[in-house]
């Protein structure tokens, strides 16, 4: 059929039958309207959906921002810009095989032009075409769907890496924003296609089997080394693994533990011999983990997550899990909060606007107190 220009990588070993890569039709194109025309056919329920002419509104008041335009004016100038090109022609067909919905969009440079014009100044348009040049990597899909996504609205990359194993349990609702209709999907296939739903022409890359000795390599430098990676993975051993190789590669690394929104910062690309953690763990043996159980291997997350200054309900926590309790207890509101500011952090890297490392804390409930 129709080859996608776009279409999204799928790392895995066995294949999968979830979909999550758009695909594109201009049909200016014979060919392409030749596939689209039988893609309708096959599927007369398809849901189609054509604001082009609200776009083409948009960006021609965005490229006249200082006249205030009647809607006589407004017209002239959308046909002036189409150039008796057929508005059903122009820009692009987007299908999402998942959803079986069919979107008229602008293309690529007019769809980001309009999509983010309402991030001036606070992103400027070069520091807007720096950031589409950026490559971020995101491990671990809980608090990492929060900060993908984030960033993605934002378009703080032209590439986006994301690696999880799990698929979605019911009882990550209390935190990850997905319907109950994507329960039993990966979790990576979940959040790639809330992503092109947004942003179509953003390149996303899933590692289904999440990272293993096998694909961190190919995860941090293939067609490309991390500018950032963001760790928000459960496993310890997959937590110290990936700062080995970010040391090794000099890749940033920014980590949120979703309680009181403390954020890590380990600039290896400036420091490549600064310690993991802050230091906190360098007394620990960080060579045999992956041979401890899980009991032993908590030693490592405490002093990881600095256990002595974790919010009051959490520390209480800790001693209840294996007992009443059966995971690590996060909050949507905390989620949220750490993948928003995360996200800040990681634009702020890309951008070269800070170059410190540190443990920091946004803490709400300490800052509004009783």
């Amino acid at each position: 059929m129709f080859q996608n220009k776009y279409s999204a990588s799928i790392h895995k070993s066995n294949k999968i039958s979830q979909n999550f890569a758009p695909l594109f039709f201009r049909i200016a194109s014979e060919d392409d309207l030749f596939y689209l025309d039988r893609l309708i056919q096959s599927h007369p329920e398809i849901c189609i959906i054509d604001e082009i002419k609200s776009q083409l509104r948009d960006l021609v008041k965005l490229r006249n921002p200082s006249k205030k335009l009647n809607e006589d004016e407004i017209n002239s100038l959308i046909l002036s810009h189409i150039n008796e090109t057929n508005i059903d022609e122009y820009g692009v067909w987007v299908y999402y095989p998942w959803c079986n919905k069919l979107v008229h969009l602008l293309d690529e440079g007019e769809f980001v032009e309009v999509r983010t014009n309402r991030n001036k100044n606070k992103i400027t348009a070069e520091e807007q075409s720096q950031l589409a040049t950026k490559i971020v990597g995101v491990i671990g899909l809980s608090v990492g769907q929060s900060v993908s996504v984030t960033m993605a609205m934002e378009r703080c990359f032209g590439e986006l890496r994301i690696a999880d194993f799990d698929t979605l349990d019911l009882t990550n609702c209390n935190r990850i924003r997905t319907p109950v209709s994507n329960l039993g999907l990966p979790k990576a296939v979940i959040v790639a296609r809330e992503i092109s739903e947004i942003d179509p022409f953003l390149t996303v890359k899933c590692y289904l089997d999440g990272i293993t000795p096998e694909n961190i390599d190919d995860f941090m430098t293939k067609d490309g080394k991390l500018d950032v990676l963001v760790e928000e993975c459960d496993s310890v051993e997959i937590k110290i693994v990936s700062r080995f190789k970010a040391k090794e590669h000099r890749i940033p690394v920014v980590m949120e533990m979703s309680d009181r929104c403390m954020i890590d910062v380990e600039r290896y690309d400036l420091e490549p011999d600064l310690k993991m953690f802050q230091g906190n763990i360098e007394h620990l043996d960080l060579i045999n983990i992956k041979d401890l159980n899980p009991q032993q291997k908590m030693a490592y997350m405490y002093p990881m997550v600095s256990g002595d200054n974790v919010s009051m309900r959490l520390k209480a926590s800790v001693g209840e899990m294996g007992k009443t309790l059966s995971a690590w207890p996060q909050l949507a509101s905390a989620v949220i909060l750490g993948g928003g500011a995360s996200a800040d952090v990681v634009r702020r890297i890309l951008l070269d606007h800070t170059r410190i490392s540190g443990r920091f804390y946004f803490d709400i409930e300490q800052t509004i107190g009783k």
